[in-house]
């Protein structure tokens, strides 16, 4: 995807970190007219964008909107692949939903859905998500690796262990992973993340992972029910976070791990998903669609698999249930 015109003023205005821009250097390097800068510029206006204009030297950029349109997670982006499309709502009803038509579209491999609210938002098994609007990143992502469907389920820890390490990179937080799809802090809800397949019999078509960070929501956000079990960034920070800047490191952490996964196997990515669980050694709840059993998590399988040790010492592999962490 080539940068748009606007793309590069924002870049150029953001790269001069406060020293004025003249109109005319801007036109000579986009290689348009004074007055194209100028309908940019008041089109940057706005939408958000706080430009100042000195007489005689040129444009500042002061502030800009705090947005997940294309433009403000491209500044950021470190990526190869993914992200180079993104499709951007200012509202809409699932970005999952959305992502999965698109991907029966047959849209490019690293296709980014993303919303500042979704409407409808939902996790596993159709439960309803939160998605209030500018407050987190609600986002779905299209890959389409060469692998067979047997290989797909393993992208959730992969997009698990890409989310902890985004958010260890531009926060002070550590978060932790419960097994399979939340990520935690101070034993709350920041993170889930919703993975489903499109495939042949033998070959994936499509794996669409879909991802609720929240990010900058207060205490107001959570009341009621939410009250205990969720939180945000901004709530176990004290810090406002820049949410594009942290969806463009969600983007390039997943493009890293996804190809370690492709090239060299799980093994790499258990050790790092590991390293964040906050589900092994505890005595768990699993909740599956045909029973509820207890016991303690001793580990995961090379497939994802959690393997639960019940109390007759019998080892059950899981691979997909809810998981209520329980006081040994």
């Amino acid at each position: 995807m080539s940068i748009s015109i606007k793309e590069r003023i924002i870049s150029r205005l953001q790269a001069a970190k406060g020293d004025p821009i003249s109109g005319q250097a801007l036109a000579e390097e986009l290689e348009i007219s004074r007055t194209m800068v100028w309908k940019y510029l008041k089109g940057l206006g706005e939408e958000g964008y706080e430009i100042e204009a000195i007489k005689k030297k040129g444009y500042i950029l002061k502030q800009m909107p705090d947005t997940l349109a294309s433009e403000r997670i491209s500044l950021h982006l470190e990526t190869k692949e993914l992200g180079k499309n993104i499709i951007y709502y200012p509202v809409c009803d699932s970005t999952q939903t959305i992502a999965t038509n698109k991907a029966r579209e047959g849209v490019a491999h690293g296709t980014l859905v993303v919303s500042e609210e979704q409407t409808a938002g939902r996790g596993r098994l159709d439960r309803s998500w939160e998605s209030s609007a500018g407050k987190g990143i609600w986002m779905s992502l299209i890959l389409r690796p060469n692998i067979s469907p047997q290989f797909a389920a393993q992208f959730t820890l992969v997009a698990a262990v890409a989310i902890a390490r985004a958010i260890e990179d531009t926060t002070t937080c550590v978060p932790s992973i419960k097994w399979p799809n939340d990520l935690l802090i101070n034993g709350k809800k920041v993170t889930g993340i919703l993975t489903e397949l499109q495939s042949d019999m033998d070959r994936v078509q499509a794996i669409i992972i879909g991802m609720g960070i929240n990010v900058n929501q207060t205490s107001e956000s959570f009341e009621g029910p939410l009250e205990s079990i969720a939180t945000s960034l901004k709530l176990e920070t004290g810090e406002h976070v820049d949410r594009a800047l942290l969806a463009a490191k969600v983007l390039f952490y997943l493009e890293k791990y996804s190809d370690m996964y492709i090239t060299l196997g799980f093994e790499p990515i258990k050790l790092i998903w590991e390293s964040y669980n906050c589900t092994i050694g505890n005595r768990i709840r699993a909740t599956t669609l045909r029973d509820t059993i207890e016991g303690l998590a001793i580990g995961i399988t090379n497939d994802g698999a959690l393997q639960l040790q019940l109390d007759n010492g019998e080892i059950k592999g899981i691979y997909s249930a809810d998981i209520d962490l329980l006081k040994i």
